[in-house]
């Protein structure tokens, strides 16, 4: 099965992002992506938002993630941990994002844990790019890798919830952890070469 196709500009791209009548796939997939992320919020928003795609298409949870911003105080994980059981039947009660009893008290619960590991590691970017995994082979598709295991057990260790190692790769592919571009395809070396100019926080 390729992992390419040619779009109407003529741009070879990851065969994912190919959805006519979804161009928010698009952009995504060319503005976001694979792009290296050291914004805190941007790393929580993510990582809960992996969780709540956990079962569901990744398409789903990008049409409604301006909803899911709006719902969970922009993740901002300072005000989320601070929701309540209330905030967990307002949330259960919106339409507008996954209505997901374990998912939305998961996220909450995480947030508590992600304000513990700015304590820890002084930010949530220096300790998730420890796990940074270059030097995969392009070629190969895969679901998880050591890192995300390894970053799995991490968190889980410290009481995160929905954090598998699949759902953790996700997470690394999206933030710019790994490059899993397709080769060919015209975001890889730009990709790449953000990354060449990106200093990891420690």
């Amino acid at each position: 099965m390729t992992r390419l196709y040619v779009a109407d500009d003529g741009q070879p791209r990851c065969a994912w992002c190919d959805t006519p009548g979804f161009e928010a796939y698009r952009h995504y997939h060319d503005r976001e992506w694979g792009w290296p992320v050291h914004e805190d919020r941007r790393l929580f928003e993510k990582i809960c938002l992996e969780s709540f795609q956990s079962g569901l298409s990744w398409r789903t949870i990008l049409a409604k993630r301006e909803n899911f911003r709006a719902a969970f105080a922009g993740f901002d994980p300072a005000q989320v941990a601070r929701f309540g059981p209330a905030d967990v039947e307002r949330l259960l009660n919106d339409a507008g994002i996954v209505r997901h009893r374990g998912k939305i008290e998961a996220a909450i619960h995480n947030a508590s844990r992600a304000l513990a590991l700015q304590e820890e590691a002084g930010s949530l970017a220096a300790f998730f790019w420890r796990f940074e995994e270059p030097g995969l082979d392009p070629m190969d598709v895969r679901a998880e890798s050591a890192q995300s295991k390894a970053l799995s057990k991490a968190l889980k260790a410290r009481g995160w919830k929905f954090v598998g190692p699949t759902t953790m790769y996700a997470f690394m592919q999206a933030m710019g952890l790994v490059n899993d571009h397709a080769p060919g395809c015209a975001s890889r070396e730009a990709v790449s070469r953000a990354r060449q100019a990106f200093t990891p926080p420690v």
